[in-house]
This record gives C-alpha cells, structure tokens and sequence, in this order.
C-alpha cells in the first residue's frame, strides 16, 4: 500500500489510457475516500471525515501541475492523458470544479492534443457542480464494479450513505460522454466470500450497462496489493468473456 507524495506525478504507463501524468488532488499524507474498496492500492480509508481541511487550495494545485507540464514539455515527453487519480476520490476537493477549469486552460496551453480523464467513484456526481465539472473534460471514468446492491456494499464499502440505485441513476445524466469502468474479482472479506463474475451479478451489470449505453466500458481486474488479502485475479479470457456480452448490444467493451 502507498500514497502518492507529489500533487503531479509521472508520467506513468498505464494499462488504460497510455502514457498518463498523475494528478493528485488529495492529501499527500492520507488518503480521503467516500468508498472504503476492499482492492485499493492504497489501503484502507482510515480517515473517515471526507470534509477534512488537508486538502490543499486549487492554486497550489495548479501552479503544481503547471511546473510540471511545463517541465514535460521541455523534456519533449509524451502524455496521452493528464489523469485525476491519487490518494482517495478526487471529487471530494472543495474546488474540483475550479481546479478542472485551471486545467482545461493548462492543457490548451502545454499539450492541446492530451486528453483529461478523471477516475472517479461516481459517489459525488449526484451534485449538480461536480457532474458538470466532469461533463466539461475529455474521459470522466465512472466506477460500477458490482450490478447487484450486495456486491457493491461489500466491493466498495461506501463511507457515505449511497446506493448501487442511487449511483446508475446518477450515471445516466452523462448520456453519451459516459464511461464505466468496472473492477472484476473474487474472494473473501470478513470472512464472506464473493465473486462478481457470478452470472447472477454479471448479467444485472449488462442490463445496467444496455440501459446506460456508455460509450466505452472498461473492464479489468487486480494488478498490484490489496488491502484485503484473499483476493483473487480473474482473468483475461473470463474478463473478455463478460466484454462480448456488453459488446453484443453495440457498446465497446476493452479488457485490462
């Protein structure tokens, strides 16, 4: 488990979207996260108060992540994506709607081709800011591991109070700038085991997938420690398996 030091980091080679600078909005001493997901590369939520003071203000942030893409640019290195990511859920910062305007103007002037992507819980795009913030950049990454409301509790240990119905309701307000990515794996967690490449729980999250209609889904499975021990890897031929069955009602589906 580890957290991220800098406020802007790598670039990074990423399974996902290529060459990716991190962008860390959260503390760089503890983790903040409205989800507590039993797979997290950064441990456990152990700082409950997702309202904490340690964030740091939007302009330190911004002027962080300008140095950094100014550096990149001298150094002639490539970046695909510049990437919301970090230690805990990036929509929890007081200004993320802020910060992603700074960055939006950042981007035009050091790498107008790289995408912006943001990889959040989608605990927070029930709030009207925060979903039009996301709305405004090139990949907002939504999270839905789990089609059944069991599996998502148990998966992702939300710290506050939401729902799997309350979470696809709020997904669809992105329409066709939608994208889903969705952890599969199995194993226990307090002693109860779970798989949610059961076909009970596969064929709820193709059914919310039809609904949605993203425009890509992303699906992939653990490639680096986990808090909680006795998880499992699935692999790629059962994580392509379940893309067939999203491709099948015309949505693209890649494997990781």
């Amino acid at each position: 488990m580890f957290l991220w030091e800098s406020i802007a980091f790598g670039p990074i080679h990423s399974r996902r979207l290529g060459s990716s600078l991190g962008i860390n909005v959260s503390p760089t001493d503890v983790k903040i996260c409205s989800f507590d997901c039993v797979y997290c590369e950064c441990g456990w939520t152990l700082e409950k108060d997702i309202s904490s003071t340690h964030f740091h203000p939007a302009s330190l942030i911004l002027q962080a992540i300008e140095k950094k893409l100014k550096q990149c640019q001298q150094d002639e290195i490539h970046i695909d994506s510049i990437t919301f990511s970090g230690n805990g859920e990036p929509t929890l910062h007081p200004q993320f709607g802020e910060i992603i305007d700074g960055l939006l103007k950042l981007r035009e002037q050091y790498y107008p081709t790289s995408a912006i992507t943001c990889l959040t819980n989608s605990t927070r795009i029930g709030e009207e800011s925060v979903r039009n913030a996301l709305l405004k950049i090139d990949n907002p990454m939504l999270k839905l591991d789990a089609g059944l409301p069991d599996l998502y509790q148990l998966i992702n240990r939300p710290i506050l109070p939401v729902t799997l119905e309350e979470t696809v309701q709020n997904l669809s307000f992105f329409k066709n700038n939608l994208l889903i990515q969705s952890m599969f794996l199995k194993g226990e967690v307090d002693g109860v085991a779970f798989d949610n490449t059961s076909e009970e729980n596969v064929s709820a999250w193709v059914d919310i997938s039809k609904k949605l209609k993203p425009k890509r889904v992303l699906i992939y499975s653990l490639d680096r420690e986990t808090p909680a021990t006795k998880l499992k890897q699935i692999s790629k031929q059962e994580l392509e398996l379940i893309a067939e069955r999203v491709r099948a009602y015309g949505i693209r589906a890649d494997i990781y």
